[in-house]
């Protein structure tokens, strides 16, 4: 929106020239200070994903501590979780490249985690009302990633080209 009216309470000065800053100005420190907070989160991502695999690894122990059973229900357990965590840092990158966050990777990430909760729920004996509950509102994601993708935008064309949803190509 360059060109566009900003009210004077909102307008960002700059301290030496006190003059206002126009419209492209404050859009360029906007996209700055977002890559930045961006930037910081992905970092904070990497290092808590590296965290959870060294935990992961030094919970094998459970293989050789505990039953079979047990250890290996945590060895599942956490790393669906560590792919919980890559989904959302799928998601974290593509706004960081894109500018915008796309829908399936949304319902990709909470898939993943409703997912990892079904099965920490049924290794755990959990209710079947709260496993019902989930697999509901799995179905329902499961839907909504369809409908996403069916009715996305831009949809693939010939030679894997984008074109505007609705277009005919011949």
């Amino acid at each position: 929106m360059t060109g566009a009216y900003i009210p004077a309470w909102l307008q960002l000065r700059f301290p030496k020239s006190g003059r206002a800053a126009g419209s492209s100005e404050v859009e360029a420190i906007w996209e700055k200070g977002t890559q930045l907070v961006l930037s910081l989160l992905i970092v904070t991502i990497l290092i808590g994903l590296a965290g959870g695999v060294m935990k992961t690894f030094i919970g094998l122990r459970l293989l050789w501590t505990a039953d079979l059973e047990i250890g290996l229900r945590h060895l599942i357990v956490s790393t669906l979780t560590l792919l919980a965590v890559v989904e959302v840092l799928k998601t974290t990158l593509a706004y960081f490249s894109e500018g915008r966050v796309r829908v399936t990777f949304i319902v990709d990430t909470v898939l993943v985690v409703m997912l990892t909760e079904v099965i920490s729920l049924w290794f755990t004996g959990g209710e079947w009302q709260k496993l019902a509950l989930l697999a509901g509102i799995l179905l329902t994601l499961g839907l909504i990633r369809v409908v996403a993708v069916r009715f996305s935008p831009a949809q693939p064309g010939p030679a894997g080209q984008t074109q505007p949803a609705g277009l005919a190509t011949s």
